[in-house]
C-alpha cells in the first residue's frame, strides 16, 4: 500500500479527517493531543511537533469553516423538498455543496501532504510499519 494511503489512514485514525456529510459538528480534538498521539507513533522532534501544530491550526480551521457552510447548504437543500420545489435553486445549491465538498477534500489532502512533508524517511517507514500492523487481517479458511 502506498505511504500516502497509510498516512491518510493514520491521520484519519487521529481524527484529522472531516467528512462533509456528518450530522453534528463534534468538538474537534485539540491539536496538541493529535500531535502527541502522532509523536508516539513516529518519535517526532519538538520542532516537528511545532510545525505540525501550525499546519493543523491553519488547515483545520479552514476545513471547520467550510464544514459549517456545507452543513448549512445541506439544510437548505432539505428545505427545498416541498410540492412547489424550484429545480434551478436545488441544482444551484447542490452545485455549491459539491464545490464545498471538493474544497474540503483538497484541504484535507493538503493537510495530510503537509504533515507528511515534516516526517523524515525513517519516520515514514515507521508509520508504514505501524499502519500495516493496524490493518485487519483477512480470516483464513
Amino acid at each position: 500500500m502506498k505511504l500516502q494511503h497509510l498516512l491518510g489512514a493514520a491521520l484519519l485514525s487521529l481524527s484529522l479527517s472531516f467528512p462533509v456529510l456528518a450530522e453534528p459538528l463534534p468538538e474537534p480534538q485539540s491539536e496538541p493531543d493529535q500531535v502527541e498521539r502522532l509523536a508516539t507513533l513516529v518519535a517526532l522532534s519538538d520542532d516537528q511537533k511545532a510545525r505540525i501544530r501550525e499546519i493543523l491550526a491553519d488547515l483545520q480551521a479552514q476545513i471547520r469553516d467550510l464544514r459549517v457552510e456545507a452543513l448549512t447548504l445541506q439544510q437548505k437543500l432539505q428545505d427545498h423538498i416541498r410540492p412547489d420545489y424550484d429545480e434551478a435553486a436545488i441544482r444551484a445549491d447542490a452545485e455549491k455543496l459539491g464545490d464545498l465538498s471538493g474544497e474540503i477534500s483538497a484541504l484535507s489532502t493538503l493537510l495530510q501532504a503537509k504533515v507528511d512533508s515534516v516526517f523524515t524517511q525513517e519516520q515514514r517507514d515507521e508509520l508504514d510499519r505501524r499502519m500495516r500492523e493496524m490493518q485487519p487481517t483477512a480470516p483464513t479458511r
